[in-house]
Protein backbone atom coordinates (compact mmCIF):
# COMPACT_ATOMS: atom_id res chain seq x y z
CA UNK A 1 0.00 0.00 0.00
CA UNK A 2 1.02 3.64 -0.36
CA UNK A 3 2.81 5.06 2.67
CA UNK A 4 2.78 8.70 1.57
CA UNK A 5 -0.88 9.73 1.95
CA UNK A 6 -1.06 12.79 4.20
CA UNK A 7 -3.81 12.22 6.78
CA UNK A 8 -3.65 15.07 9.28
CA UNK A 9 -1.43 17.61 11.04
CA UNK A 10 -1.52 17.94 14.82
CA UNK A 11 -1.48 21.20 16.77
CA UNK A 12 -1.20 20.96 20.56
CA UNK A 13 -2.67 23.65 22.77
CA UNK A 14 -2.05 24.33 26.47
CA UNK A 15 -4.29 22.08 28.60
CA UNK A 16 -7.87 23.26 28.78
CA UNK A 17 -7.60 25.80 25.96
CA UNK A 18 -8.79 23.83 22.94
CA UNK A 19 -11.81 26.10 22.58
CA UNK A 20 -9.62 29.22 22.77
CA UNK A 21 -7.32 27.89 20.07
CA UNK A 22 -10.34 26.93 17.98
CA UNK A 23 -11.51 30.55 18.22
CA UNK A 24 -8.05 31.75 17.12
CA UNK A 25 -8.21 29.54 14.05
CA UNK A 26 -11.71 30.82 13.30
CA UNK A 27 -10.32 34.37 13.42
CA UNK A 28 -7.81 33.28 10.77
CA UNK A 29 -10.69 32.25 8.56
CA UNK A 30 -10.90 28.51 9.23
CA UNK A 31 -14.13 26.62 9.83
CA UNK A 32 -13.53 24.66 13.06
CA UNK A 33 -15.61 21.64 14.13
CA UNK A 34 -15.86 19.98 17.54
CA UNK A 35 -14.10 16.62 17.47
CA UNK A 36 -14.84 14.96 20.80
CA UNK A 37 -13.02 13.19 23.62
CA UNK A 38 -10.22 10.66 23.12
CA UNK A 39 -10.29 7.18 24.61
CA UNK A 40 -9.43 7.47 28.31
CA UNK A 41 -11.16 10.84 28.60
CA UNK A 42 -7.96 12.84 29.14
CA UNK A 43 -7.94 14.93 25.96
CA UNK A 44 -10.40 16.47 23.54
CA UNK A 45 -9.95 17.97 20.12
CA UNK A 46 -11.32 20.23 17.43
CA UNK A 47 -10.99 19.66 13.68
CA UNK A 48 -10.36 21.78 10.59
CA UNK A 49 -11.43 19.73 7.56
CA UNK A 50 -9.81 20.68 4.24
CA UNK A 51 -11.05 20.09 0.74
CA UNK A 52 -8.29 17.54 0.03
CA UNK A 53 -9.64 15.50 3.01
CA UNK A 54 -6.56 16.25 5.11
CA UNK A 55 -7.45 17.83 8.45
CA UNK A 56 -5.86 19.85 11.21
CA UNK A 57 -6.29 18.45 14.70
CA UNK A 58 -6.33 20.95 17.55
CA UNK A 59 -5.69 18.95 20.68
CA UNK A 60 -5.25 19.66 24.37
CA UNK A 61 2.57 22.97 24.26
CA UNK A 62 1.56 25.17 21.53
CA UNK A 63 2.44 24.91 17.84
CA UNK A 64 2.61 22.36 15.06
CA UNK A 65 3.85 19.26 16.88
CA UNK A 66 3.23 16.24 14.67
CA UNK A 67 1.90 15.01 11.36
CA UNK A 68 0.32 11.75 10.29
CA UNK A 69 0.13 9.67 7.15
CA UNK A 70 -2.83 7.39 6.49
CA UNK A 71 -2.35 3.81 7.74
CA UNK A 72 -4.28 0.65 6.89
CA UNK A 73 -5.84 -0.22 10.26
CA UNK A 74 -3.94 -3.54 10.59
CA UNK A 75 -3.08 -4.28 14.22
CA UNK A 76 -1.66 -7.75 13.59
CA UNK A 77 -0.34 -9.73 10.67
CA UNK A 78 2.31 -9.16 7.99
CA UNK A 79 0.50 -6.21 6.41
CA UNK A 80 1.12 -3.81 9.28
CA UNK A 81 2.64 -0.43 8.44
CA UNK A 82 5.51 -1.09 10.86
CA UNK A 83 6.36 -4.32 9.04
CA UNK A 84 6.21 -2.63 5.64
CA UNK A 85 8.56 0.21 6.60
CA UNK A 86 10.91 -1.85 8.77
CA UNK A 87 11.12 -4.32 5.89
CA UNK A 88 12.27 -1.54 3.59
CA UNK A 89 14.81 -0.25 6.09
CA UNK A 90 16.42 -3.58 7.03
CA UNK A 91 18.12 -1.94 10.00
CA UNK A 92 19.36 -3.49 13.24
CA UNK A 93 16.79 -1.43 15.15
CA UNK A 94 13.27 -0.75 13.82
CA UNK A 95 12.19 2.61 12.46
CA UNK A 96 8.61 1.95 13.64
CA UNK A 97 7.17 0.32 16.74
CA UNK A 98 4.44 -2.29 16.79
CA UNK A 99 0.94 -0.94 16.29
CA UNK A 100 -1.32 0.15 19.16
CA UNK A 101 -5.09 0.78 19.15
CA UNK A 102 -6.62 4.22 19.62
CA UNK A 103 -10.01 5.87 19.53
CA UNK A 104 -12.27 8.79 20.27
CA UNK A 105 -15.91 9.41 21.12
CA UNK A 106 -17.59 12.09 19.02
CA UNK A 107 -19.97 14.67 20.55
CA UNK A 108 -22.88 12.71 19.03
CA UNK A 109 -21.77 9.55 20.88
CA UNK A 110 -20.29 7.79 17.83
CA UNK A 111 -17.29 5.66 18.90
CA UNK A 112 -14.31 5.80 16.55
CA UNK A 113 -11.48 3.27 16.46
CA UNK A 114 -8.12 3.34 14.74
CA UNK A 115 -4.62 1.88 14.81
CA UNK A 116 -1.48 3.97 15.38
CA UNK A 117 1.92 3.11 13.90
CA UNK A 118 4.48 5.31 15.69
CA UNK A 119 8.15 5.88 14.90
CA UNK A 120 10.64 4.48 17.37
CA UNK A 121 12.83 6.89 19.30
CA UNK A 122 15.03 8.70 18.45
CA UNK A 123 13.42 8.77 15.01
CA UNK A 124 10.11 10.02 16.37
CA UNK A 125 11.18 13.64 16.50
CA UNK A 126 10.65 14.22 12.77
CA UNK A 127 9.16 11.12 11.15
CA UNK A 128 5.36 10.92 10.75
CA UNK A 129 3.13 8.54 12.62
CA UNK A 130 0.41 6.59 10.78
CA UNK A 131 -3.28 6.56 11.64
CA UNK A 132 -5.23 3.67 10.12
CA UNK A 133 -8.98 3.49 10.56
CA UNK A 134 -10.81 0.48 11.97
CA UNK A 135 -14.15 2.27 11.78
CA UNK A 136 -15.07 4.25 8.66
CA UNK A 137 -12.67 7.18 8.12
CA UNK A 138 -15.63 9.36 7.20
CA UNK A 139 -16.68 9.16 10.85
CA UNK A 140 -13.26 10.42 11.98
CA UNK A 141 -12.97 13.01 9.21
CA UNK A 142 -16.46 14.37 8.51
CA UNK A 143 -15.98 15.70 4.98
CA UNK A 144 -19.75 15.87 4.45
CA UNK A 145 -21.61 18.10 4.22
CA UNK A 146 -19.33 20.02 1.86
CA UNK A 147 -19.74 23.10 4.07
CA UNK A 148 -17.46 21.40 6.63
CA UNK A 149 -14.48 22.06 4.35
CA UNK A 150 -15.43 25.58 3.22
CA UNK A 151 -13.28 28.23 4.90
CA UNK A 152 -13.61 32.04 4.83
CA UNK A 153 -9.82 32.30 4.36
CA UNK A 154 -10.15 30.33 1.11
CA UNK A 155 -8.07 27.34 2.25
CA UNK A 156 -8.50 24.41 -0.14
CA UNK A 157 -5.89 21.94 1.10
CA UNK A 158 -2.31 21.50 2.26
CA UNK A 159 0.31 22.89 -0.13
CA UNK A 160 3.39 21.94 1.87
CA UNK A 161 4.76 20.93 5.24
CA UNK A 162 8.24 22.31 5.97
CA UNK A 163 10.42 20.34 8.37
CA UNK A 164 13.63 21.87 9.71
CA UNK A 165 16.58 19.88 10.97
CA UNK A 166 20.17 20.61 11.94
CA UNK A 167 22.86 20.15 9.29
CA UNK A 168 24.35 17.32 11.36
CA UNK A 169 21.16 15.24 11.09
CA UNK A 170 20.03 16.15 7.57
CA UNK A 171 21.56 13.18 5.74
CA UNK A 172 20.18 10.60 8.19
CA UNK A 173 16.72 12.16 8.26
CA UNK A 174 16.66 12.40 4.46
CA UNK A 175 17.34 8.65 4.18
CA UNK A 176 14.75 7.75 6.83
CA UNK A 177 12.00 9.85 5.26
CA UNK A 178 12.73 8.23 1.88
CA UNK A 179 12.24 4.82 3.50
CA UNK A 180 8.97 5.89 5.11
CA UNK A 181 7.57 7.43 1.93
CA UNK A 182 8.87 4.59 -0.23
CA UNK A 183 10.31 6.97 -2.82
CA UNK A 184 13.35 9.14 -3.35
CA UNK A 185 12.72 12.91 -3.28
CA UNK A 186 11.66 14.68 -6.47
CA UNK A 187 14.47 17.15 -5.87
CA UNK A 188 17.31 17.40 -3.40
CA UNK A 189 20.51 19.24 -2.55
CA UNK A 190 22.82 18.89 0.43
CA UNK A 191 20.52 21.21 2.42
CA UNK A 192 16.99 20.52 1.11
CA UNK A 193 14.87 17.61 -0.12
CA UNK A 194 11.29 17.56 -1.43
CA UNK A 195 8.81 14.69 -1.77
CA UNK A 196 5.37 14.78 -3.37
CA UNK A 197 2.76 13.28 -1.05
CA UNK A 198 -0.81 12.19 -1.79
CA UNK A 199 -4.21 13.01 -0.33
CA UNK A 200 -7.54 11.22 -0.61
CA UNK A 201 -9.21 14.08 -2.46
CA UNK A 202 -6.92 16.55 -4.15
CA UNK A 203 -5.66 17.48 -7.60
CA UNK A 204 -2.51 19.20 -6.35
CA UNK A 205 -0.13 17.01 -4.36
CA UNK A 206 1.17 18.48 -1.11
CA UNK A 207 4.94 18.67 -0.81
CA UNK A 208 6.94 17.50 2.18
CA UNK A 209 10.07 19.65 2.48
CA UNK A 210 13.06 18.77 4.64
CA UNK A 211 15.54 21.61 5.02
CA UNK A 212 18.35 22.95 7.13
CA UNK A 213 17.92 26.48 8.51
CA UNK A 214 18.36 29.29 5.99
CA UNK A 215 18.00 32.37 8.21
CA UNK A 216 18.30 33.48 11.84
CA UNK A 217 14.66 32.78 12.65
CA UNK A 218 14.97 29.22 11.40
CA UNK A 219 18.28 28.81 13.27
CA UNK A 220 16.53 29.86 16.48
CA UNK A 221 13.71 27.41 15.81
CA UNK A 222 16.08 24.46 15.41
CA UNK A 223 18.15 25.41 18.46
CA UNK A 224 15.15 25.45 20.83
CA UNK A 225 12.78 22.79 22.12
CA UNK A 226 10.19 24.07 19.63
CA UNK A 227 12.14 22.21 16.94
CA UNK A 228 10.45 18.96 18.00
CA UNK A 229 9.28 17.41 15.73
CA UNK A 230 10.63 19.94 13.26
CA UNK A 231 7.42 21.30 11.69
CA UNK A 232 8.37 24.91 11.06
CA UNK A 233 5.66 25.87 8.60
CA UNK A 234 2.46 24.65 6.99
CA UNK A 235 1.38 26.04 3.62
CA UNK A 236 -2.25 26.03 2.47
CA UNK A 237 -3.58 26.23 -1.07
CA UNK A 238 -6.07 29.08 -1.33
CA UNK A 239 -8.51 30.11 -4.04
CA UNK A 240 -8.59 33.31 -6.08
CA UNK A 241 -9.99 35.48 -3.29
CA UNK A 242 -8.21 33.68 -0.46
CA UNK A 243 -5.80 35.02 2.15
CA UNK A 244 -2.34 36.12 1.01
CA UNK A 245 1.20 36.16 2.37
CA UNK A 246 2.21 34.50 5.61
CA UNK A 247 1.64 34.87 9.32
CA UNK A 248 3.66 33.78 12.33
CA UNK A 249 1.48 33.14 15.34
CA UNK A 250 1.81 31.53 18.77
CA UNK A 251 0.58 28.31 17.17
CA UNK A 252 3.07 28.20 14.31
CA UNK A 253 3.84 29.70 10.93
CA UNK A 254 1.23 29.61 8.17
CA UNK A 255 1.77 30.45 4.49
CA UNK A 256 -1.04 31.04 2.01
CA UNK A 257 -0.19 29.65 -1.44
CA UNK A 258 -2.17 30.74 -4.50
CA UNK A 259 -4.05 27.81 -6.01
CA UNK A 260 -2.54 28.37 -9.44
CA UNK A 261 0.99 28.02 -8.04
CA UNK A 262 3.04 25.00 -8.96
Amino acid sequence: MSTKILDHIVHLTPPGTVKETADQFRQLGFNVLDGGVHAGGLTENSLVILGDHVYLELISAPGWIDYAFLGNGSLTGPGRISDIINGRAKLDSPLYLEEVPGGRTRPDGEILKWVISAPAKPHGSILPFFCGDVTDRRLRVPTHPDSNSHHPCGALGVAHVLLLTAESSFATTYKELSLVIGEQPVSHTHTEAKWHLSTLNGVRAPTLILSTPSDREQDNFVSTSNSIPGIYEVGFWVGKDGSEGSITTPFGRIVWVAGDSE
